[in-house]
């Protein structure tokens, strides 16, 4: 496998992992991207970021997206190379939209746009690479493919499925100042749980498909949880109590993957927040009002 492109951008989609009853299994990709540019060197890897992330993340091999480079060119053999990387991120770090995910399948796709043979680096094989890196396909499966998926691990084979999204589902996305490490999140999480709630959130499972593809009305009671909501309630009171309070307002709300931000199956502005009393409780969130991206990870 040789080398043909030195250089290649490529864009990735923020994402909302779980959608409430789904988890670890549901996914949905957002208009809110990180943009890498990834250039093949001589010298020694060096990675600039602006936005989200920068001054914090590493500068260097450490970097996600080159490590996750890198682990793609030994997938298929290619040959090593210093890389030089501009970052422009929009996807916020620590708040439950997938940046991680964003991260690996950013460094994935490129390995893919720089390689003599893309196909040996197709969704099948990145799917199964960014799992690798992110131990589960929840995140990984939208960032690549765009739309909404649900994602399996069929022993130890990730695969994923999209689901083809209403038109008339609009989202908003309520993001928080703080962080929430995903680690700290799953540790929050019983090690069981009852087989009714397991039956319920089977059942929501179900349904949450059918309201994602032509029964919107459904979303209220598709968007019900009882396996990682409430449970996580310690981690993040504020989001937790946000959901209720929108869910009492009529607004579909789950918490987004591990959180804490809030994914609202409306189109809520300051404006509609306030007249349904909630001005004051999101009055320090980022309140965004994304599209679907359909796309997904697209060399640019």
């Amino acid at each position: 496998m040789r080398l043909v492109r030195d250089e290649v951008r490529v864009r990735v989609p923020a994402t909302s992992a779980n959608l409430g009853p789904g988890f670890d299994a549901f996914g949905l990709a957002h208009t809110i991207h990180d943009h890498v540019r990834v250039r093949a060197t001589t010298g020694e890897t060096e990675v600039r970021v602006i936005g989200e992330g920068a001054g914090e993340v590493s500068g260097g091999d450490d970097h996600l997206v080159v490590r996750a480079l890198r682990a793609g060119l030994d997938h298929v053999g290619a040959p090593q190379a210093g890389f030089s990387l501009d970052c422009e991120n929009a996807i916020p770090h620590g708040r439950g939209l997938g940046s991680s995910a964003a991260a690996v399948v950013a460094g994935l796709v490129a390995a893919r746009g720089l390689i003599s043979e893309p196909e040996a680096l197709n969704d099948r094989v990145l799917l199964e690479l960014a799992t690798d890196f992110e131990g589960h396909p929840d995140n990984a499966a939208p960032a690549l493919l765009g739309g909404a998926t649900v994602a399996w691990m069929q022993g130890r084979n990730a695969h994923a499925a999209r689901i083809e999204v209403d038109s008339r589902i609009a989202l908003t996305v309520l993001v928080p100042t703080e962080r929430l490490p995903t680690k700290r999140a799953r540790a929050a999480l019983p090690a069981t749980v009852s087989h009714a709630d397991a039956a319920f959130n089977a059942g929501r499972a179900g349904l949450l498909t059918l309201a994602l593809t032509s029964r919107p009305d459904l979303l209220m009671a598709a968007t019900e949880d009882r396996l990682h909501q409430t449970q996580r309630a310690d981690a993040m009171m504020a989001s937790i109590a946000l959901v209720g309070r929108l869910r009492e307002a009529g607004h579909p709300a789950v918490v987004s993957g591990a959180g804490p931000t809030v994914l609202v199956f409306d189109d809520l502005s300051h404006r509609a927040l306030e007249l349904a009393g909630l001005g004051s409780a999101v009055q320090e969130w980022s309140v965004r009002r994304p599209s679907i991206d359909l796309v997904g990870a697209q060399i640019l």
